[in-house]
């Protein structure tokens, strides 16, 4: 016996979940079925006992009964499609939010490897592929018993007129499963390009900017017209296939009606058959022409359907690397009164993106007292922001441990700790939302009051009620329709509110304009009083907003110590803060060093 592919173990389990509304549609279908077969008997026995002996009243009779049938069929048609779509629009509504939860707990290693332009495509495109499988699947039993109750009556009134017109059927059964095998090729393909094609799509909107700065919109242009062009040809190697084959589906049937028509004919003229049995008989041929039609259609649904039930299986079937310890810790509660908390401690570490890998961090160790703001620095893949990620477990290390608070972060409930830990990042995001939406996003029930605090703590109120419908103005996509220094004002009131034991500032000035620096230094300086916080950072200015500097080379610490301690005896310390403002200063490094060592020290002030 085959082994059950992921696909159709995905869709078995979908419709057993559903197996009551979906067994309903059956029923209702079957009904329908009834019904609609019935019609062509009522006919004959119209024709035959109504119109052939002239009998006026029988044929009254027998058509009031067609139009009750009739009747019985349309209130059925409706019910069936009624509860056909509710049933596949719950499976796909199912799916879609095992997807989405599935998708946001998944690590942030399979993010960095997946297109979002392939996960939309799984999201949408495949979901509803599987969606209009389940809406065939009561047409389908329908069309199976109407097929049986057929050939069982047609039988009944002739067995030999019946063998004639139900002799292609088994070469319909057999052209229907070439079909079904030669199509389901072409069907993954159309399904993988098109995923393909909205990665492209994605990405030329979302980094429009770069497109249009660039003036690229040739290269992605032509890049869309590839992926299209394989679209094109595996919909094209589809399209032939069905050309080949649906003809012959439509074909057979009518030849059992020449036939029907041929030798029934004869059979009334002979007085062996009467004639409303000869029009029961060519009625019941065209009824199965549309069924035995459809059989093909349902037959490459069932195979574009398994093909996006299997791509969907591949997300979920994928098991999250981090996730919560059985435990579920949380991290001790806050003492009373101002006595800062998040201390921070990284013992021993070693962690690389890939297995066996070059170690980004080897050895590493640190430890930040609760309440104090630490400057990592380093060259470019020193493991700055490396120390930023592993410390609300966007990564688990190799070796070695993080607490926080005394407490391995790993056997923390990742939503305790990654409220725990806030996180100001370089590339700031903000959401399709108002500008108080965008603050309270860790928390949406937070007060008014409580929105202007943070945007105040921040050094945005000013700009924000400049804005025209102040804090309930609806930012743009990624929030591209403010500046840079306003972005950054916002995502640092994110963190304010969500009030974190630990906050991080991940460059968070390094896309700002320096003219504009001071700006959301200001902020910085507010937020980091009294809270632990690390601070990744290049420029002098603000890494000499923190109270110790710690320098990063090889994954370890080498040096740390003030921000002055380190300009007077650190000669690594100076090449990188060097190398790091070479394009500001026209390549003389002595000259950013000495910049630097001219800015005061300490939380409390800023280099200019």
């Amino acid at each position: 016996m085959a082994a059950q592919s992921p696909g159709s173990g995905l869709i078995r389990s979908l419709l057993r979940r559903q197996w009551r509304g979906v067994a309903a549609g059956v029923g209702v279908g079957l009904a329908w079925t009834l019904a609609k077969v019935a019609v062509p008997l009522a006919v004959a026995v119209a024709i035959d006992r109504g119109i052939d002996p002239y009998d006026g009243a029988a044929l009254a009779r027998w058509t009031a009964v067609i139009f009750a049938l009739g009747l019985v069929a349309a209130a059925f048609t409706g019910m069936r499609r009624y509860l056909a779509f509710r049933e596949s629009r719950w499976a796909e509504t199912d799916l879609r939010d095992r997807l989405y939860a599935h998708l946001q707990r998944l690590h942030f290693a399979f993010h960095d490897e997946s297109q979002t332009g392939e996960l939309m495509s799984r999201a949408n495109t495949d979901l509803q592929q599987i969606q209009q499988l389940v809406v065939l699947i009561p047409l389908t039993m329908s069309n199976v018993l109407t097929v049986v109750a057929v050939t069982a009556i047609l039988l009944v009134l002739n067995p030999v007129l019946a063998v004639l017109a139900l002799a292609g059927l088994p070469v319909v059964n057999v052209l229907a499963k070439r079909f079904s095998t030669r199509l389901q090729g072409p069907v993954m393909g159309i399904q993988r390009e098109s995923a393909q094609l909205a990665s492209v799509v994605e990405e030329t909107v979302s980094g429009v900017r770069v497109v249009k700065g660039f003036g690229a919109e040739p290269v992605q242009a032509a890049r869309l017209a590839a992926e299209a062009d394989d679209v094109y040809d595996e919909s094209m190697a589809a399209a032939r296939i069905r050309a080949t084959y649906l003809p012959a589906l439509d074909l057979l049937p009518n030849l059992g009606l020449i036939a029907v028509l041929g030798y029934g004919g004869h059979l009334v003229l002979d007085g062996e058959l009467s004639l409303g049995a000869l029009v029961a008989f060519n009625v019941y041929v065209v009824l199965l022409i549309w069924p035995l039609r459809m059989l093909g259609m349902i037959v490459a649904q069932w195979q574009r359907s398994v093909a996006s039930a299997e791509r969907v299986h591949e997300i979920l079937d994928t098991t999250p690397v981090i996730v919560d310890h059985p435990s579920g810790a949380g991290l001790p509660p806050r003492p009373d009164g101002d006595a800062p908390v998040g201390e921070i401690r990284f013992e021993g570490v070693r962690f690389s993106y890939a297995p066996g890998g070059p170690a980004v961090l080897d050895d590493f160790d640190l430890v930040v007292p609760a309440g104090q703001s630490v400057a990592v620095v380093g060259a470019t893949g020193s493991g700055k922001t490396t120390i930023a990620r592993l410390l609300p477990r966007f990564y688990d290390v190799d070796e070695g441990r993080i607490r926080i608070d005394g407490v391995d972060v790993t056997t923390l409930a990742l939503r305790s700790l990654r409220r725990a830990v806030g996180i100001v990042f370089e590339d700031t995001f903000l959401f399709s939302e108002s500008v108080a939406g965008n603050i309270a996003f860790a928390d949406p029930d937070a007060s008014v009051a409580e929105i202007e605090r943070a945007a105040r703590l921040a050094g945005a109120h000013e700009f924000i009620e400049r804005l025209p419908e102040g804090y309930a103005t609806e930012i743009g996509e990624r929030g591209f329709s403010l500046s840079g220094g306003q972005r950054q004002r916002i995502a640092i009131a994110r963190a304010i509110l969500a009030d974190p034991r630990v906050l991080i500032l991940d460059d968070a000035t390094s896309s700002v304009d320096p003219t504009k620096e001071h700006e959301i230094r200001d902020a910085m300086r507010e937020v980091m009083s009294g809270r632990t916080t690390l601070v990744i950072a290049h420029r002098p200015a603000t890494i000499a907003l923190a109270d110790r500097v710690v320098v990063l080379d090889g994954g370890r610490v080498v040096a740390e110590g003030t921000h002055e301690e380190l300009l007077a005896g650190s000669d690594r310390y100076r090449e990188i803060l060097a190398a790091g403002h070479d394009d500001a200063t026209s390549g003389n490094g002595h000259r950013a060093a000495a910049t630097a060592s001219s800015a005061p020290t300490g939380a409390g002030s800023a280099a200019s």
